[in-house]
C-alpha cells in the first residue's frame, strides 16, 4: 500500500524540520512546518494533515498541551519527536494522545517505519472487521480468532485485550490505558494483573512465547502490537 498526503511538522529546530523535510518528500509525502504551537494547531485544523510530528519543547506552549488541544478534534496520528527521554515523559503524551514516540537522536529508517504503520493504523477499519498479521487472523464481529486457520479458543476478556492491542497496531499502550480500557478505572495500579493476562495471551498466539513477536513488551511503559510483513 502506497502511503501519501500532508505531514505537519512542529518543530522549533530548524536543523531537524530540514532533516524530515528531505526525507518525507523522498518517500512520497507533502510537507508543511510550524516552530511554535500556536501556528502548529492553525495549520491542523486548516490542512487536515495524515499525521503530526510534534516537538514537546516549544518556545510558545508545552507540548502536552498541544496534544491535548488536537485530541478534541484530530483523529489522526500524532508522532512525538523530543529529546525527552524519562519513563514519565513518553507515559504522560501516550496517555494524552500520542500514537507514538521517539526520542531525538533518531534513525530516519526507524521513524518511516513508526510513520507507516501509524497512517496504517489510523485508517478506518469499519469496513474491514477481519484483521489479518500473516496467519493469524481476527475477526472483530464474530469474536473469533484463528491461527494458521485453527480457531484459537480465548476467554472474553482474553479476546477484548487482543482485539485493543490489534485495533493500534504499532502504538505503545500503557499498562493504565489497557487496564483502564478492559478492566476499568479500578484497576489501573494492577500491572501484576496484566503481566499474567498478556503472558496468556501470548502463549496462545506467539510462535515462541519466550520470545514474542507480536505483543511485544515496552519496559516500564507497556505494550506494543508490531506486525512485519
Amino acid at each position: 500500500m502506497t502511503l501519501s498526503g500532508t505531514i505537519l511538522i512542529i518543530d522549533d529546530e530548524v536543523q531537524i524540520r530540514r532533516l524530515l523535510q528531505i526525507t518525507l518528500a523522498a518517500n512520497g509525502f507533502k510537507i508543511a512546518e510550524a516552530s511554535i504551537g500556536r501556528e502548529g494547531l492553525a495549520l491542523a485544523a486548516s490542512l487536515q494533515p495524515v499525521l503530526i510530528i510534534l516537538d514537546l519543547g516549544l518556545p510558545d506552549m508545552d507540548g502536552l498541551q498541544i496534544i491535548r488541544k488536537l485530541r478534541e478534534w484530530y483523529r489522526k496520528p500524532v508522532i512525538i519527536l523530543s529529546v525527552r527521554n524519562t519513563e514519565e515523559d513518553i507515559i504522560e503524551a501516550l496517555d494524552n494522545g500520542a500514537n507514538d514516540y521517539l526520542t531525538k537522536p533518531f534513525r530516519t529508517g526507524e521513524l518511516l517505519a513508526r510513520i507507516r504503520v501509524a497512517i496504517r493504523q489510523g485508517q478506518d477499519l469499519s469496513d474491514n472487521p477481519v484483521l489479518s498479521f500473516g496467519s493469524l487472523n481476527i475477526d472483530m464481529s464474530s469474536h473469533v480468532v484463528k491461527k494458521e486457520n485453527e480457531i484459537i479458543k480465548l476467554t472474553s476478556t482474553e479476546f477484548s485485550l487482543l482485539a485493543l492491542l490489534a485495533k493500534n497496531e504499532g502504538r505503545v499502550l500503557t499498562h493504565q490505558y489497557i487496564l483502564k480500557e478492559i478492566w476499568g478505572m479500578g484497576y489501573i495500579e494492577q500491572t501484576q494483573y496484566l503481566r499474567v493476562f498478556i503472558a496468556q495471551l501470548r502463549k496462545k498466539i506467539e510462535c515462541d512465547p519466550a520470545k514474542p513477536t507480536l505483543i511485544v513488551t515496552e519496559s516500564g511503559i507497556g505494550y506494543r502490537f508490531a506486525w512485519h510483513e
